[in-house]
């Protein structure tokens, strides 16, 4: 029996899922009523009639904690490698201390939150930062297009703050239920273990709302030149709580003091060449010599409403928010001035989490960060142990007592000094661990709406990518349409038409040239495929000897 065949992958002609070689499925294949075989499941066999949203009160969120679907999905993602991490594997580190203004701008900060790293003029806090690549392996070259990680972590007075984010203020997914697969798609092809472009963008010209974070990927934006020189952002849209336990919504942004530096692909290779190593080296050997780099933390707040008057949802992590609207306001200085002693101790087993917030700070019902919030501990507890937060680089500076008992490579228990330890409950009368008092109000928001498989009302996918390809220089637009051609040259020809013409509804201009461009980039090809033939046409006999 014939194989169909589609880029050298070839799927049985019966549609069975038996693979050649006796490698694939073989389990039943029977299908429900309005099934067939290739309709999506979980691994219970529920079919799946969205893949796209979380259930969420409202579509705006938030999500609520019986989402089986998405939790089956996150957390067999979260534990597909081992002990590598899946996403952010590549990375360099390094300590250092974030010293608050005591202001927000120009106002008391007290007014928008009661966290106590920020209350105090002078405050230092110790902090250590990873920073990373995020679809590539452990040793991948740190020249490569894709974004960057930027993690700190905060050893505050009330435990610790883990403030995770992205060089690119954006992301490609709105909605955590399409985490795995986007990842998926960068990630090398199943069958061959090759990386493609048609692979990223089969799910790119689909997803239309990664088309703003397109705009900066794949041009210089994708490849920072270190990271002494690169943005940060918290992507996210989290809370500032006050001591009334009132809150207004707040985004993270890192701004680096030495300015911000990025390269075109050509400049990169040109690097990689010679090193690939050289952000790590970077970082290291500058705070070696004591060049220390430094970033300001600014905020953006926004009250905690829709804001019908904007033509997006402030929850919508695809989007920016306007600087003129909400500007950017100063809130302290972080400084990184020591290297690690041993790169796994502390770079490698650094575990970092959205859901890891001080008191003064909260979550807002952006549907990513929610999804990431249950992602990002599970990860740790698979890759580093259930006993994670015990290890030095991950433990608080502070007082720690739990009832938390056992567990693989336990390294001491977490009871309190007196403590009867008979006692790992609470409540107790036999002199066990006791409630903290509460010393301000719980921020308690109001929730009213049905609980629904929804995208947001204000999706608005192609403006503001089409204003972000408009503000590129000259230089950044041509290595974006020179990437991206490059990179669609070999894929699936439906796969380009859907590129241009989600360009196209960004500008117009950015359609026309890639068009231009990916016809370019396959006349080259098809001159590379005939040398191939002509090696063997063109080649002199020669005798064995």
């Amino acid at each position: 029996m014939a194989d169909e065949t589609h880029n050298g992958q070839h799927t049985p002609a019966d549609g069975t899922g038996t693979a050649v070689n006796g490698v694939g499925t073989s389990h039943d294949q029977r299908t429900a009523d309005g099934e067939n075989a290739q309709t999506l499941t979980t691994r219970q066999g529920h079919p799946l009639t969205n893949n796209q949203n979380l259930r969420t009160v409202g579509n705006r969120g938030p999500a609520t904690l019986e989402n089986y679907q998405f939790i089956e999905k996150i957390s067999h993602f979260d534990r597909e490698r081992v002990p590598e991490r899946v996403v952010h594997a590549r990375g360099a580190g390094a300590h250092g201390v974030f010293e608050a203004y005591g202001k927000v701008g120009d106002e008391p900060i007290e007014k928008y939150t009661r966290a106590k790293l920020f209350n105090t003029k002078g405050k230092e806090t110790p902090v250590f930062v990873r920073f990373s690549t995020v679809g590539h392996g452990g040793h991948s070259p740190e020249t490569l297009r894709d974004p960057r990680g930027f993690a700190v972590k905060f050893y505050t007075e009330d435990g610790n703050w883990d403030l995770v984010g992205n060089n690119l203020k954006v992301f490609f997914i709105r909605d955590a239920m399409k985490f795995p697969d986007l990842i998926h798609s960068q990630k090398p092809d199943p069958v061959h273990n090759r990386q493609t472009g048609e692979r990223i963008f089969d799910f790119i010209c689909n997803t239309p709302e990664a088309m703003h974070m397109v705009s900066f990927l794949f041009s210089p934006w994708g490849i920072p030149a270190n990271y002494r020189q690169m943005q940060g952002s918290g992507v996210n849209t989290y809370k500032w709580v006050n001591k009334d336990g009132d809150a207004v919504l707040v985004k993270y942004h890192w701004e680096p003091l030495e300015g911000v530096k990025n390269l075109t692909a050509g400049e990169a290779e040109k690097i990689q060449a010679k090193n690939f190593n050289h952000a790590t080296q970077d970082l290291y050997e500058n705070i070696k010599k004591g060049n220390f780099p430094k970033w300001e933390l600014r905020v953006q707040i926004m009250s905690d409403d829709e804001h019908l008057e904007l033509d997006f949802d402030p929850l919508d992590d695809t989007k920016i928010w306007p600087e003129d609207q909400f500007p950017h306001l100063p809130v302290g200085m972080m400084t990184l001035n020591k290297n690690p002693e041993n790169y796994f101790a502390e770079v490698e087993q650094a575990a970092f989490g959205t859901g890891v917030l001080v008191d003064g700070l909260d979550f807002s019902d952006d549907k990513m960060l929610q999804g990431r919030t249950f992602s990002y501990s599970d990860t740790q507890r698979y890759r580093v142990g259930a006993n994670y937060l015990q290890l030095p680089i991950n433990a608080p500076k502070k007082h720690v007592a739990t009832n938390q008992r056992d567990g693989q490579m336990t390294y001491h228990v977490d009871s309190a000094p007196g403590q009867n330890n008979h006692v790992n409950y609470e409540p107790s009368s036999l002199n066990g661990l006791k409630e903290a008092p509460r010393s301000a109000p719980d921020h308690m928001p109001q929730y009213t709406g049905r609980l629904v498989r929804q995208t947001i009302d204000r999706e608005n996918n192609f403006k503001q990518a089409g204003e972000r390809y408009r503000l590129h220089e000259d230089w950044e637009r041509d290595d974006l349409i020179s990437n991206m051609s490059g990179a669609l040259a070999d894929a699936a020809e439906v796969i380009q038409n859907k590129m241009i013409e989600l360009c196209t509804n960004c500008d117009p201009d950015w359609g026309q040239r890639l068009r231009e461009g990916i016809a370019e980039k396959k006349s080259m090809m098809k001159k590379e495929e005939e040398a191939v033939q002509q090696a063997e046409e063109l080649a002199h006999d020669a005798k064995p000897y």
